[in-house]
């Protein structure tokens, strides 16, 4: 049984993931408008990695037998900028997410749920892959210094990710 601090800050948490894929796709809806077609798609397996995200917590609730009452998903913003500032905010989001996890990680410590602890080293460590992937675009961005040739080759290779593999 999960402690009702845990089970508030998972809840917390599943609400968090939802909105990281609501504002994926709102990234990708704008990167589309905009022509970044390799962007777009780049964010919209995003967001499907963000919703796998959410229910992977979702499951877990239920496999706690947790009562689960979804909250409102605040809205994501519309206008995003140029290219390097969708993925800077993408950065700041990603880092803020790695955040709540590692509080929400050191309060299963504290609560002793080693369960609930296991579970979130899972994310924990995805979440360094998450930066990792973010900082490596902005550093192709900055390089190209804005060139329109430059910009269409990393949206060319954006173009290339793969809809994730679905989460145990």
């Amino acid at each position: 049984m999960l402690s009702k601090k845990i089970q508030k800050g998972l809840s917390a948490q599943l609400n968090h993931e939802f909105y990281s894929a609501y504002l994926y796709l709102a990234m990708s809806a704008y990167c589309n408008h905009s022509d970044f077609n390799g962007a777009a798609n780049w964010l919209k397996m995003q967001y499907e990695e963000e919703h796998m995200h959410a229910t992977k917590i979702y499951n877990y609730l239920v496999e706690q037998g947790v009562h689960i009452s979804l909250k409102e998903i605040a809205k994501p913003p519309k206008n995003f900028g140029t290219l390097l500032n969708v993925f800077q905010m993408s950065l700041e989001h990603e880092q803020m997410m790695t955040a709540r996890l590692n509080d929400l990680s050191d309060l299963a410590l504290k609560e002793k749920d080693h369960a609930t602890y296991n579970l979130l080293q899972w994310f924990v460590n995805e979440q360094v892959e998450e930066e990792s992937s973010v900082n490596e675009i902005i550093s192709k961005i900055k390089l190209v210094k804005g060139d329109g040739y430059g910009l269409l080759m990393i949206d060319n290779e954006l173009h290339q990710r793969a809809t994730p593999a679905p989460i145990n």
